[in-house]
């Protein structure tokens, strides 16, 4: 989260009155994260998250929102956003896309234990099944397509070493994408950014998921290898912790076992989440936008963990 888009007091205090949600007491930016401006507000009716959309459009945000509804119907404890008085969910702000959610309760587990992996898992893959009848489309918009056309983008700020590795890993991604046992990987809506900081517990307890703004129908496996790179590794050295990495997958096949396919490719998939999250952050921190309270994230600590990835693959 940041902000891009400044937002008055009595500009947000008369959108959220539109929308039925009470009179404005308290907002204030959030500084977390890097895509979309982000308020924190409360009113006399409760807390909330407001969203203006930097990157998204009109066209494609529909997708996340409902997404959100249809997940919060089934069970699982994401953010909801809010109708206007005609249905709509997603509205406009400052000539901007915007949304208001409510503000899930908890805080995030920044260094986490076996048992916060195994809750992950377990609601990850819980995620997973509940959005097999989600009957919008939308395809991961960070996938392939976007790493193709991203690298060359930024070679130019990259060593030779550097250049080799990510050249060569896309090539690798490119022949996986391929391959008979890719096409054949379960599918579905995923989250594709799972992060420690997007995930809330409460007393021990798994409390949210949320910032789906990332999220589309892609192999479940891509999901699941995100998470891992995130949730079971070393932050200093992108090491993977095989004990919080087995506690994941455990409770994750406890939902929903993985098949042959995913099983054999998770390696793969593992590399590719890290290629995409080395290369989102290169780009944002050579090509960045001016925003408030914007803080870039640091692009060497997933070239770590990529070359980590290569060097001590995660087998079942």
């Amino acid at each position: 989260m940041a902000v891009f888009t400044e937002v008055s007091f009595d500009e947000a205090g008369a959108f959220l009155r539109s929308l039925h949600l009470g009179q404005l007491a308290h907002i204030k930016g959030a500084a977390g994260g890097i895509e979309n401006t982000n308020y924190f507000v409360d009113t006399d009716q409760g807390q909330y998250v407001l969203t203006l959309f930097e990157r998204l459009t009109f066209e494609q945000l529909p997708f996340y929102l409902h997404l959100m509804k249809h997940l919060a119907a089934r069970g699982i404890p994401v953010p909801d956003p809010a109708f206007d008085t005609q249905g709509n969910l997603l509205h406009s702000l400052k000539g901007k896309p915007a949304a208001v959610v409510n503000k899930l309760r908890g805080h995030s587990e920044l260094a986490p234990t076996t048992g916060h992996c195994a809750s992950v898992g377990e609601m990850l893959a819980r995620m997973h099944l509940a959005g097999l009848d989600y009957s919008r489309q939308q395809p991961n918009l960070r996938g392939l397509a976007w790493w193709n056309d991203t690298v060359p983008l930024v070679l130019p700020f990259l060593d030779e070493a550097q250049r080799r590795l990510i050249q060569g890993e896309l090539a690798y991604q490119n022949h996986v994408a391929a391959s008979p046992g890719y096409r054949s990987l379960p599918r579905g809506v995923i989250h594709a950014d799972l992060f420690r900081d997007n995930v809330l517990f409460e007393n021990g307890q798994l409390t949210g998921f949320f910032d789906f703004y990332f999220a589309g129908c892609d192999t479940f496996l891509y999901d699941i290898g995100i998470c891992l790179n995130d949730w079971c590794i070393e932050l200093e050295s992108g090491k993977l912790d095989t004990a919080r990495a087995d506690a994941f997958i455990a409770a994750y096949q406890s939902v929903r076992p993985l098949a042959a396919p995913e099983r054999t490719l998770l390696p793969a998939l593992q590399r590719a989440g890290a290629l995409r999250f080395w290369l989102s952050r290169l780009w944002d921190f050579h090509l960045p936008r001016d925003a408030a309270m914007l803080k870039p994230h640091d692009p060497g600590h997933f070239e770590r963990v990529l070359r980590e990835r290569l060097a001590q693959p995660y087998l079942l």
